[in-house]
């Protein structure tokens, strides 16, 4: 595989689209996580008629989390399909093309930089595969996947005799997206060569959510 080769260029694309989408999961995170965790913001709220409006924002903005979380891993040949690009990391040619791209191959560090790539996509394929059927994780995916697919992007009426599913815990969305964070961290490196770090995207917004969250104090 060439370095300017299409599939390569579609796979990069495919994980600057997963970094902007996991940018927007990150700020709903952010502002979603006092609203499930913050005791001290739950007591100050107590049956105010503001808790109201603080429940529909608390729901909206776990919805959206999801939605921008799930958006990864959607399947269709023009979404970013994050079993697709594992499959690609698993190719010989693609960590050939991508170590091409870095170094020249007669360089000393082509078999350095080969080597770190390949480890690389090792991480990036073993927290893919923990989602995938068979892996640790999948039970967890197939909650959130059946949430946003029976609830949240589409309203699905329950028939007789059929469940509409298990109740997905804000712990599971909580790993799902730790782990995701994980993933798109290292392949923003692997493809972009981009040292994207979400922790400190998440600190900002962080920092923007304390603010907001601190106006509901008690008078």
């Amino acid at each position: 595989m060439k370095t300017d080769s299409p599939k390569l260029t579609e796979l990069q694309e495919k994980v600057t689209a997963a970094q902007q989408e996991f940018d927007l999961a990150v700020a709903f995170h952010e502002v979603w996580k006092p609203t499930a965790y913050d005791q001290g913001l739950h007591g100050r709220l107590g049956v105010s008629y503001a808790t109201q409006a603080f429940r529909v924002l608390r729901t909206a903005l776990r919805r959206e989390l999801i939605l921008a979380l799930l958006r990864l891993w959607d399947k269709n040949g023009r979404a970013i399909g994050m079993e697709c690009i594992a499959r690609a990391l698993r190719k010989k040619e693609v960590i050939d093309a991508l170590t091409l791209a870095r170094v020249d191959r007669n360089s000393e560090d082509f078999e350095a930089m080969h080597d770190d790539l390949r480890k690389r996509a090792g991480e990036a394929i073993r927290l893919v595969e923990k989602y995938m059927n068979g892996g640790s994780g999948h039970a967890v995916y197939a909650k959130i996947r059946d949430l946003r697919n029976e609830r949240l992007a589409h309203r699905q009426i329950a028939t007789k005799g059929r469940s509409m599913g298990a109740t997905t815990t804000d712990e599971e969305i909580e790993e799902f997206y730790q782990d995701n964070s994980k993933i798109v961290h290292t392949l923003l490196g692997i493809f972009n060569a981009v040292a994207y770090e979400p922790e400190d995207f998440a600190k900002v917004y962080g920092f923007y959510a304390g603010h907001f969250w601190a106006a509901f104090q008690k008078t």
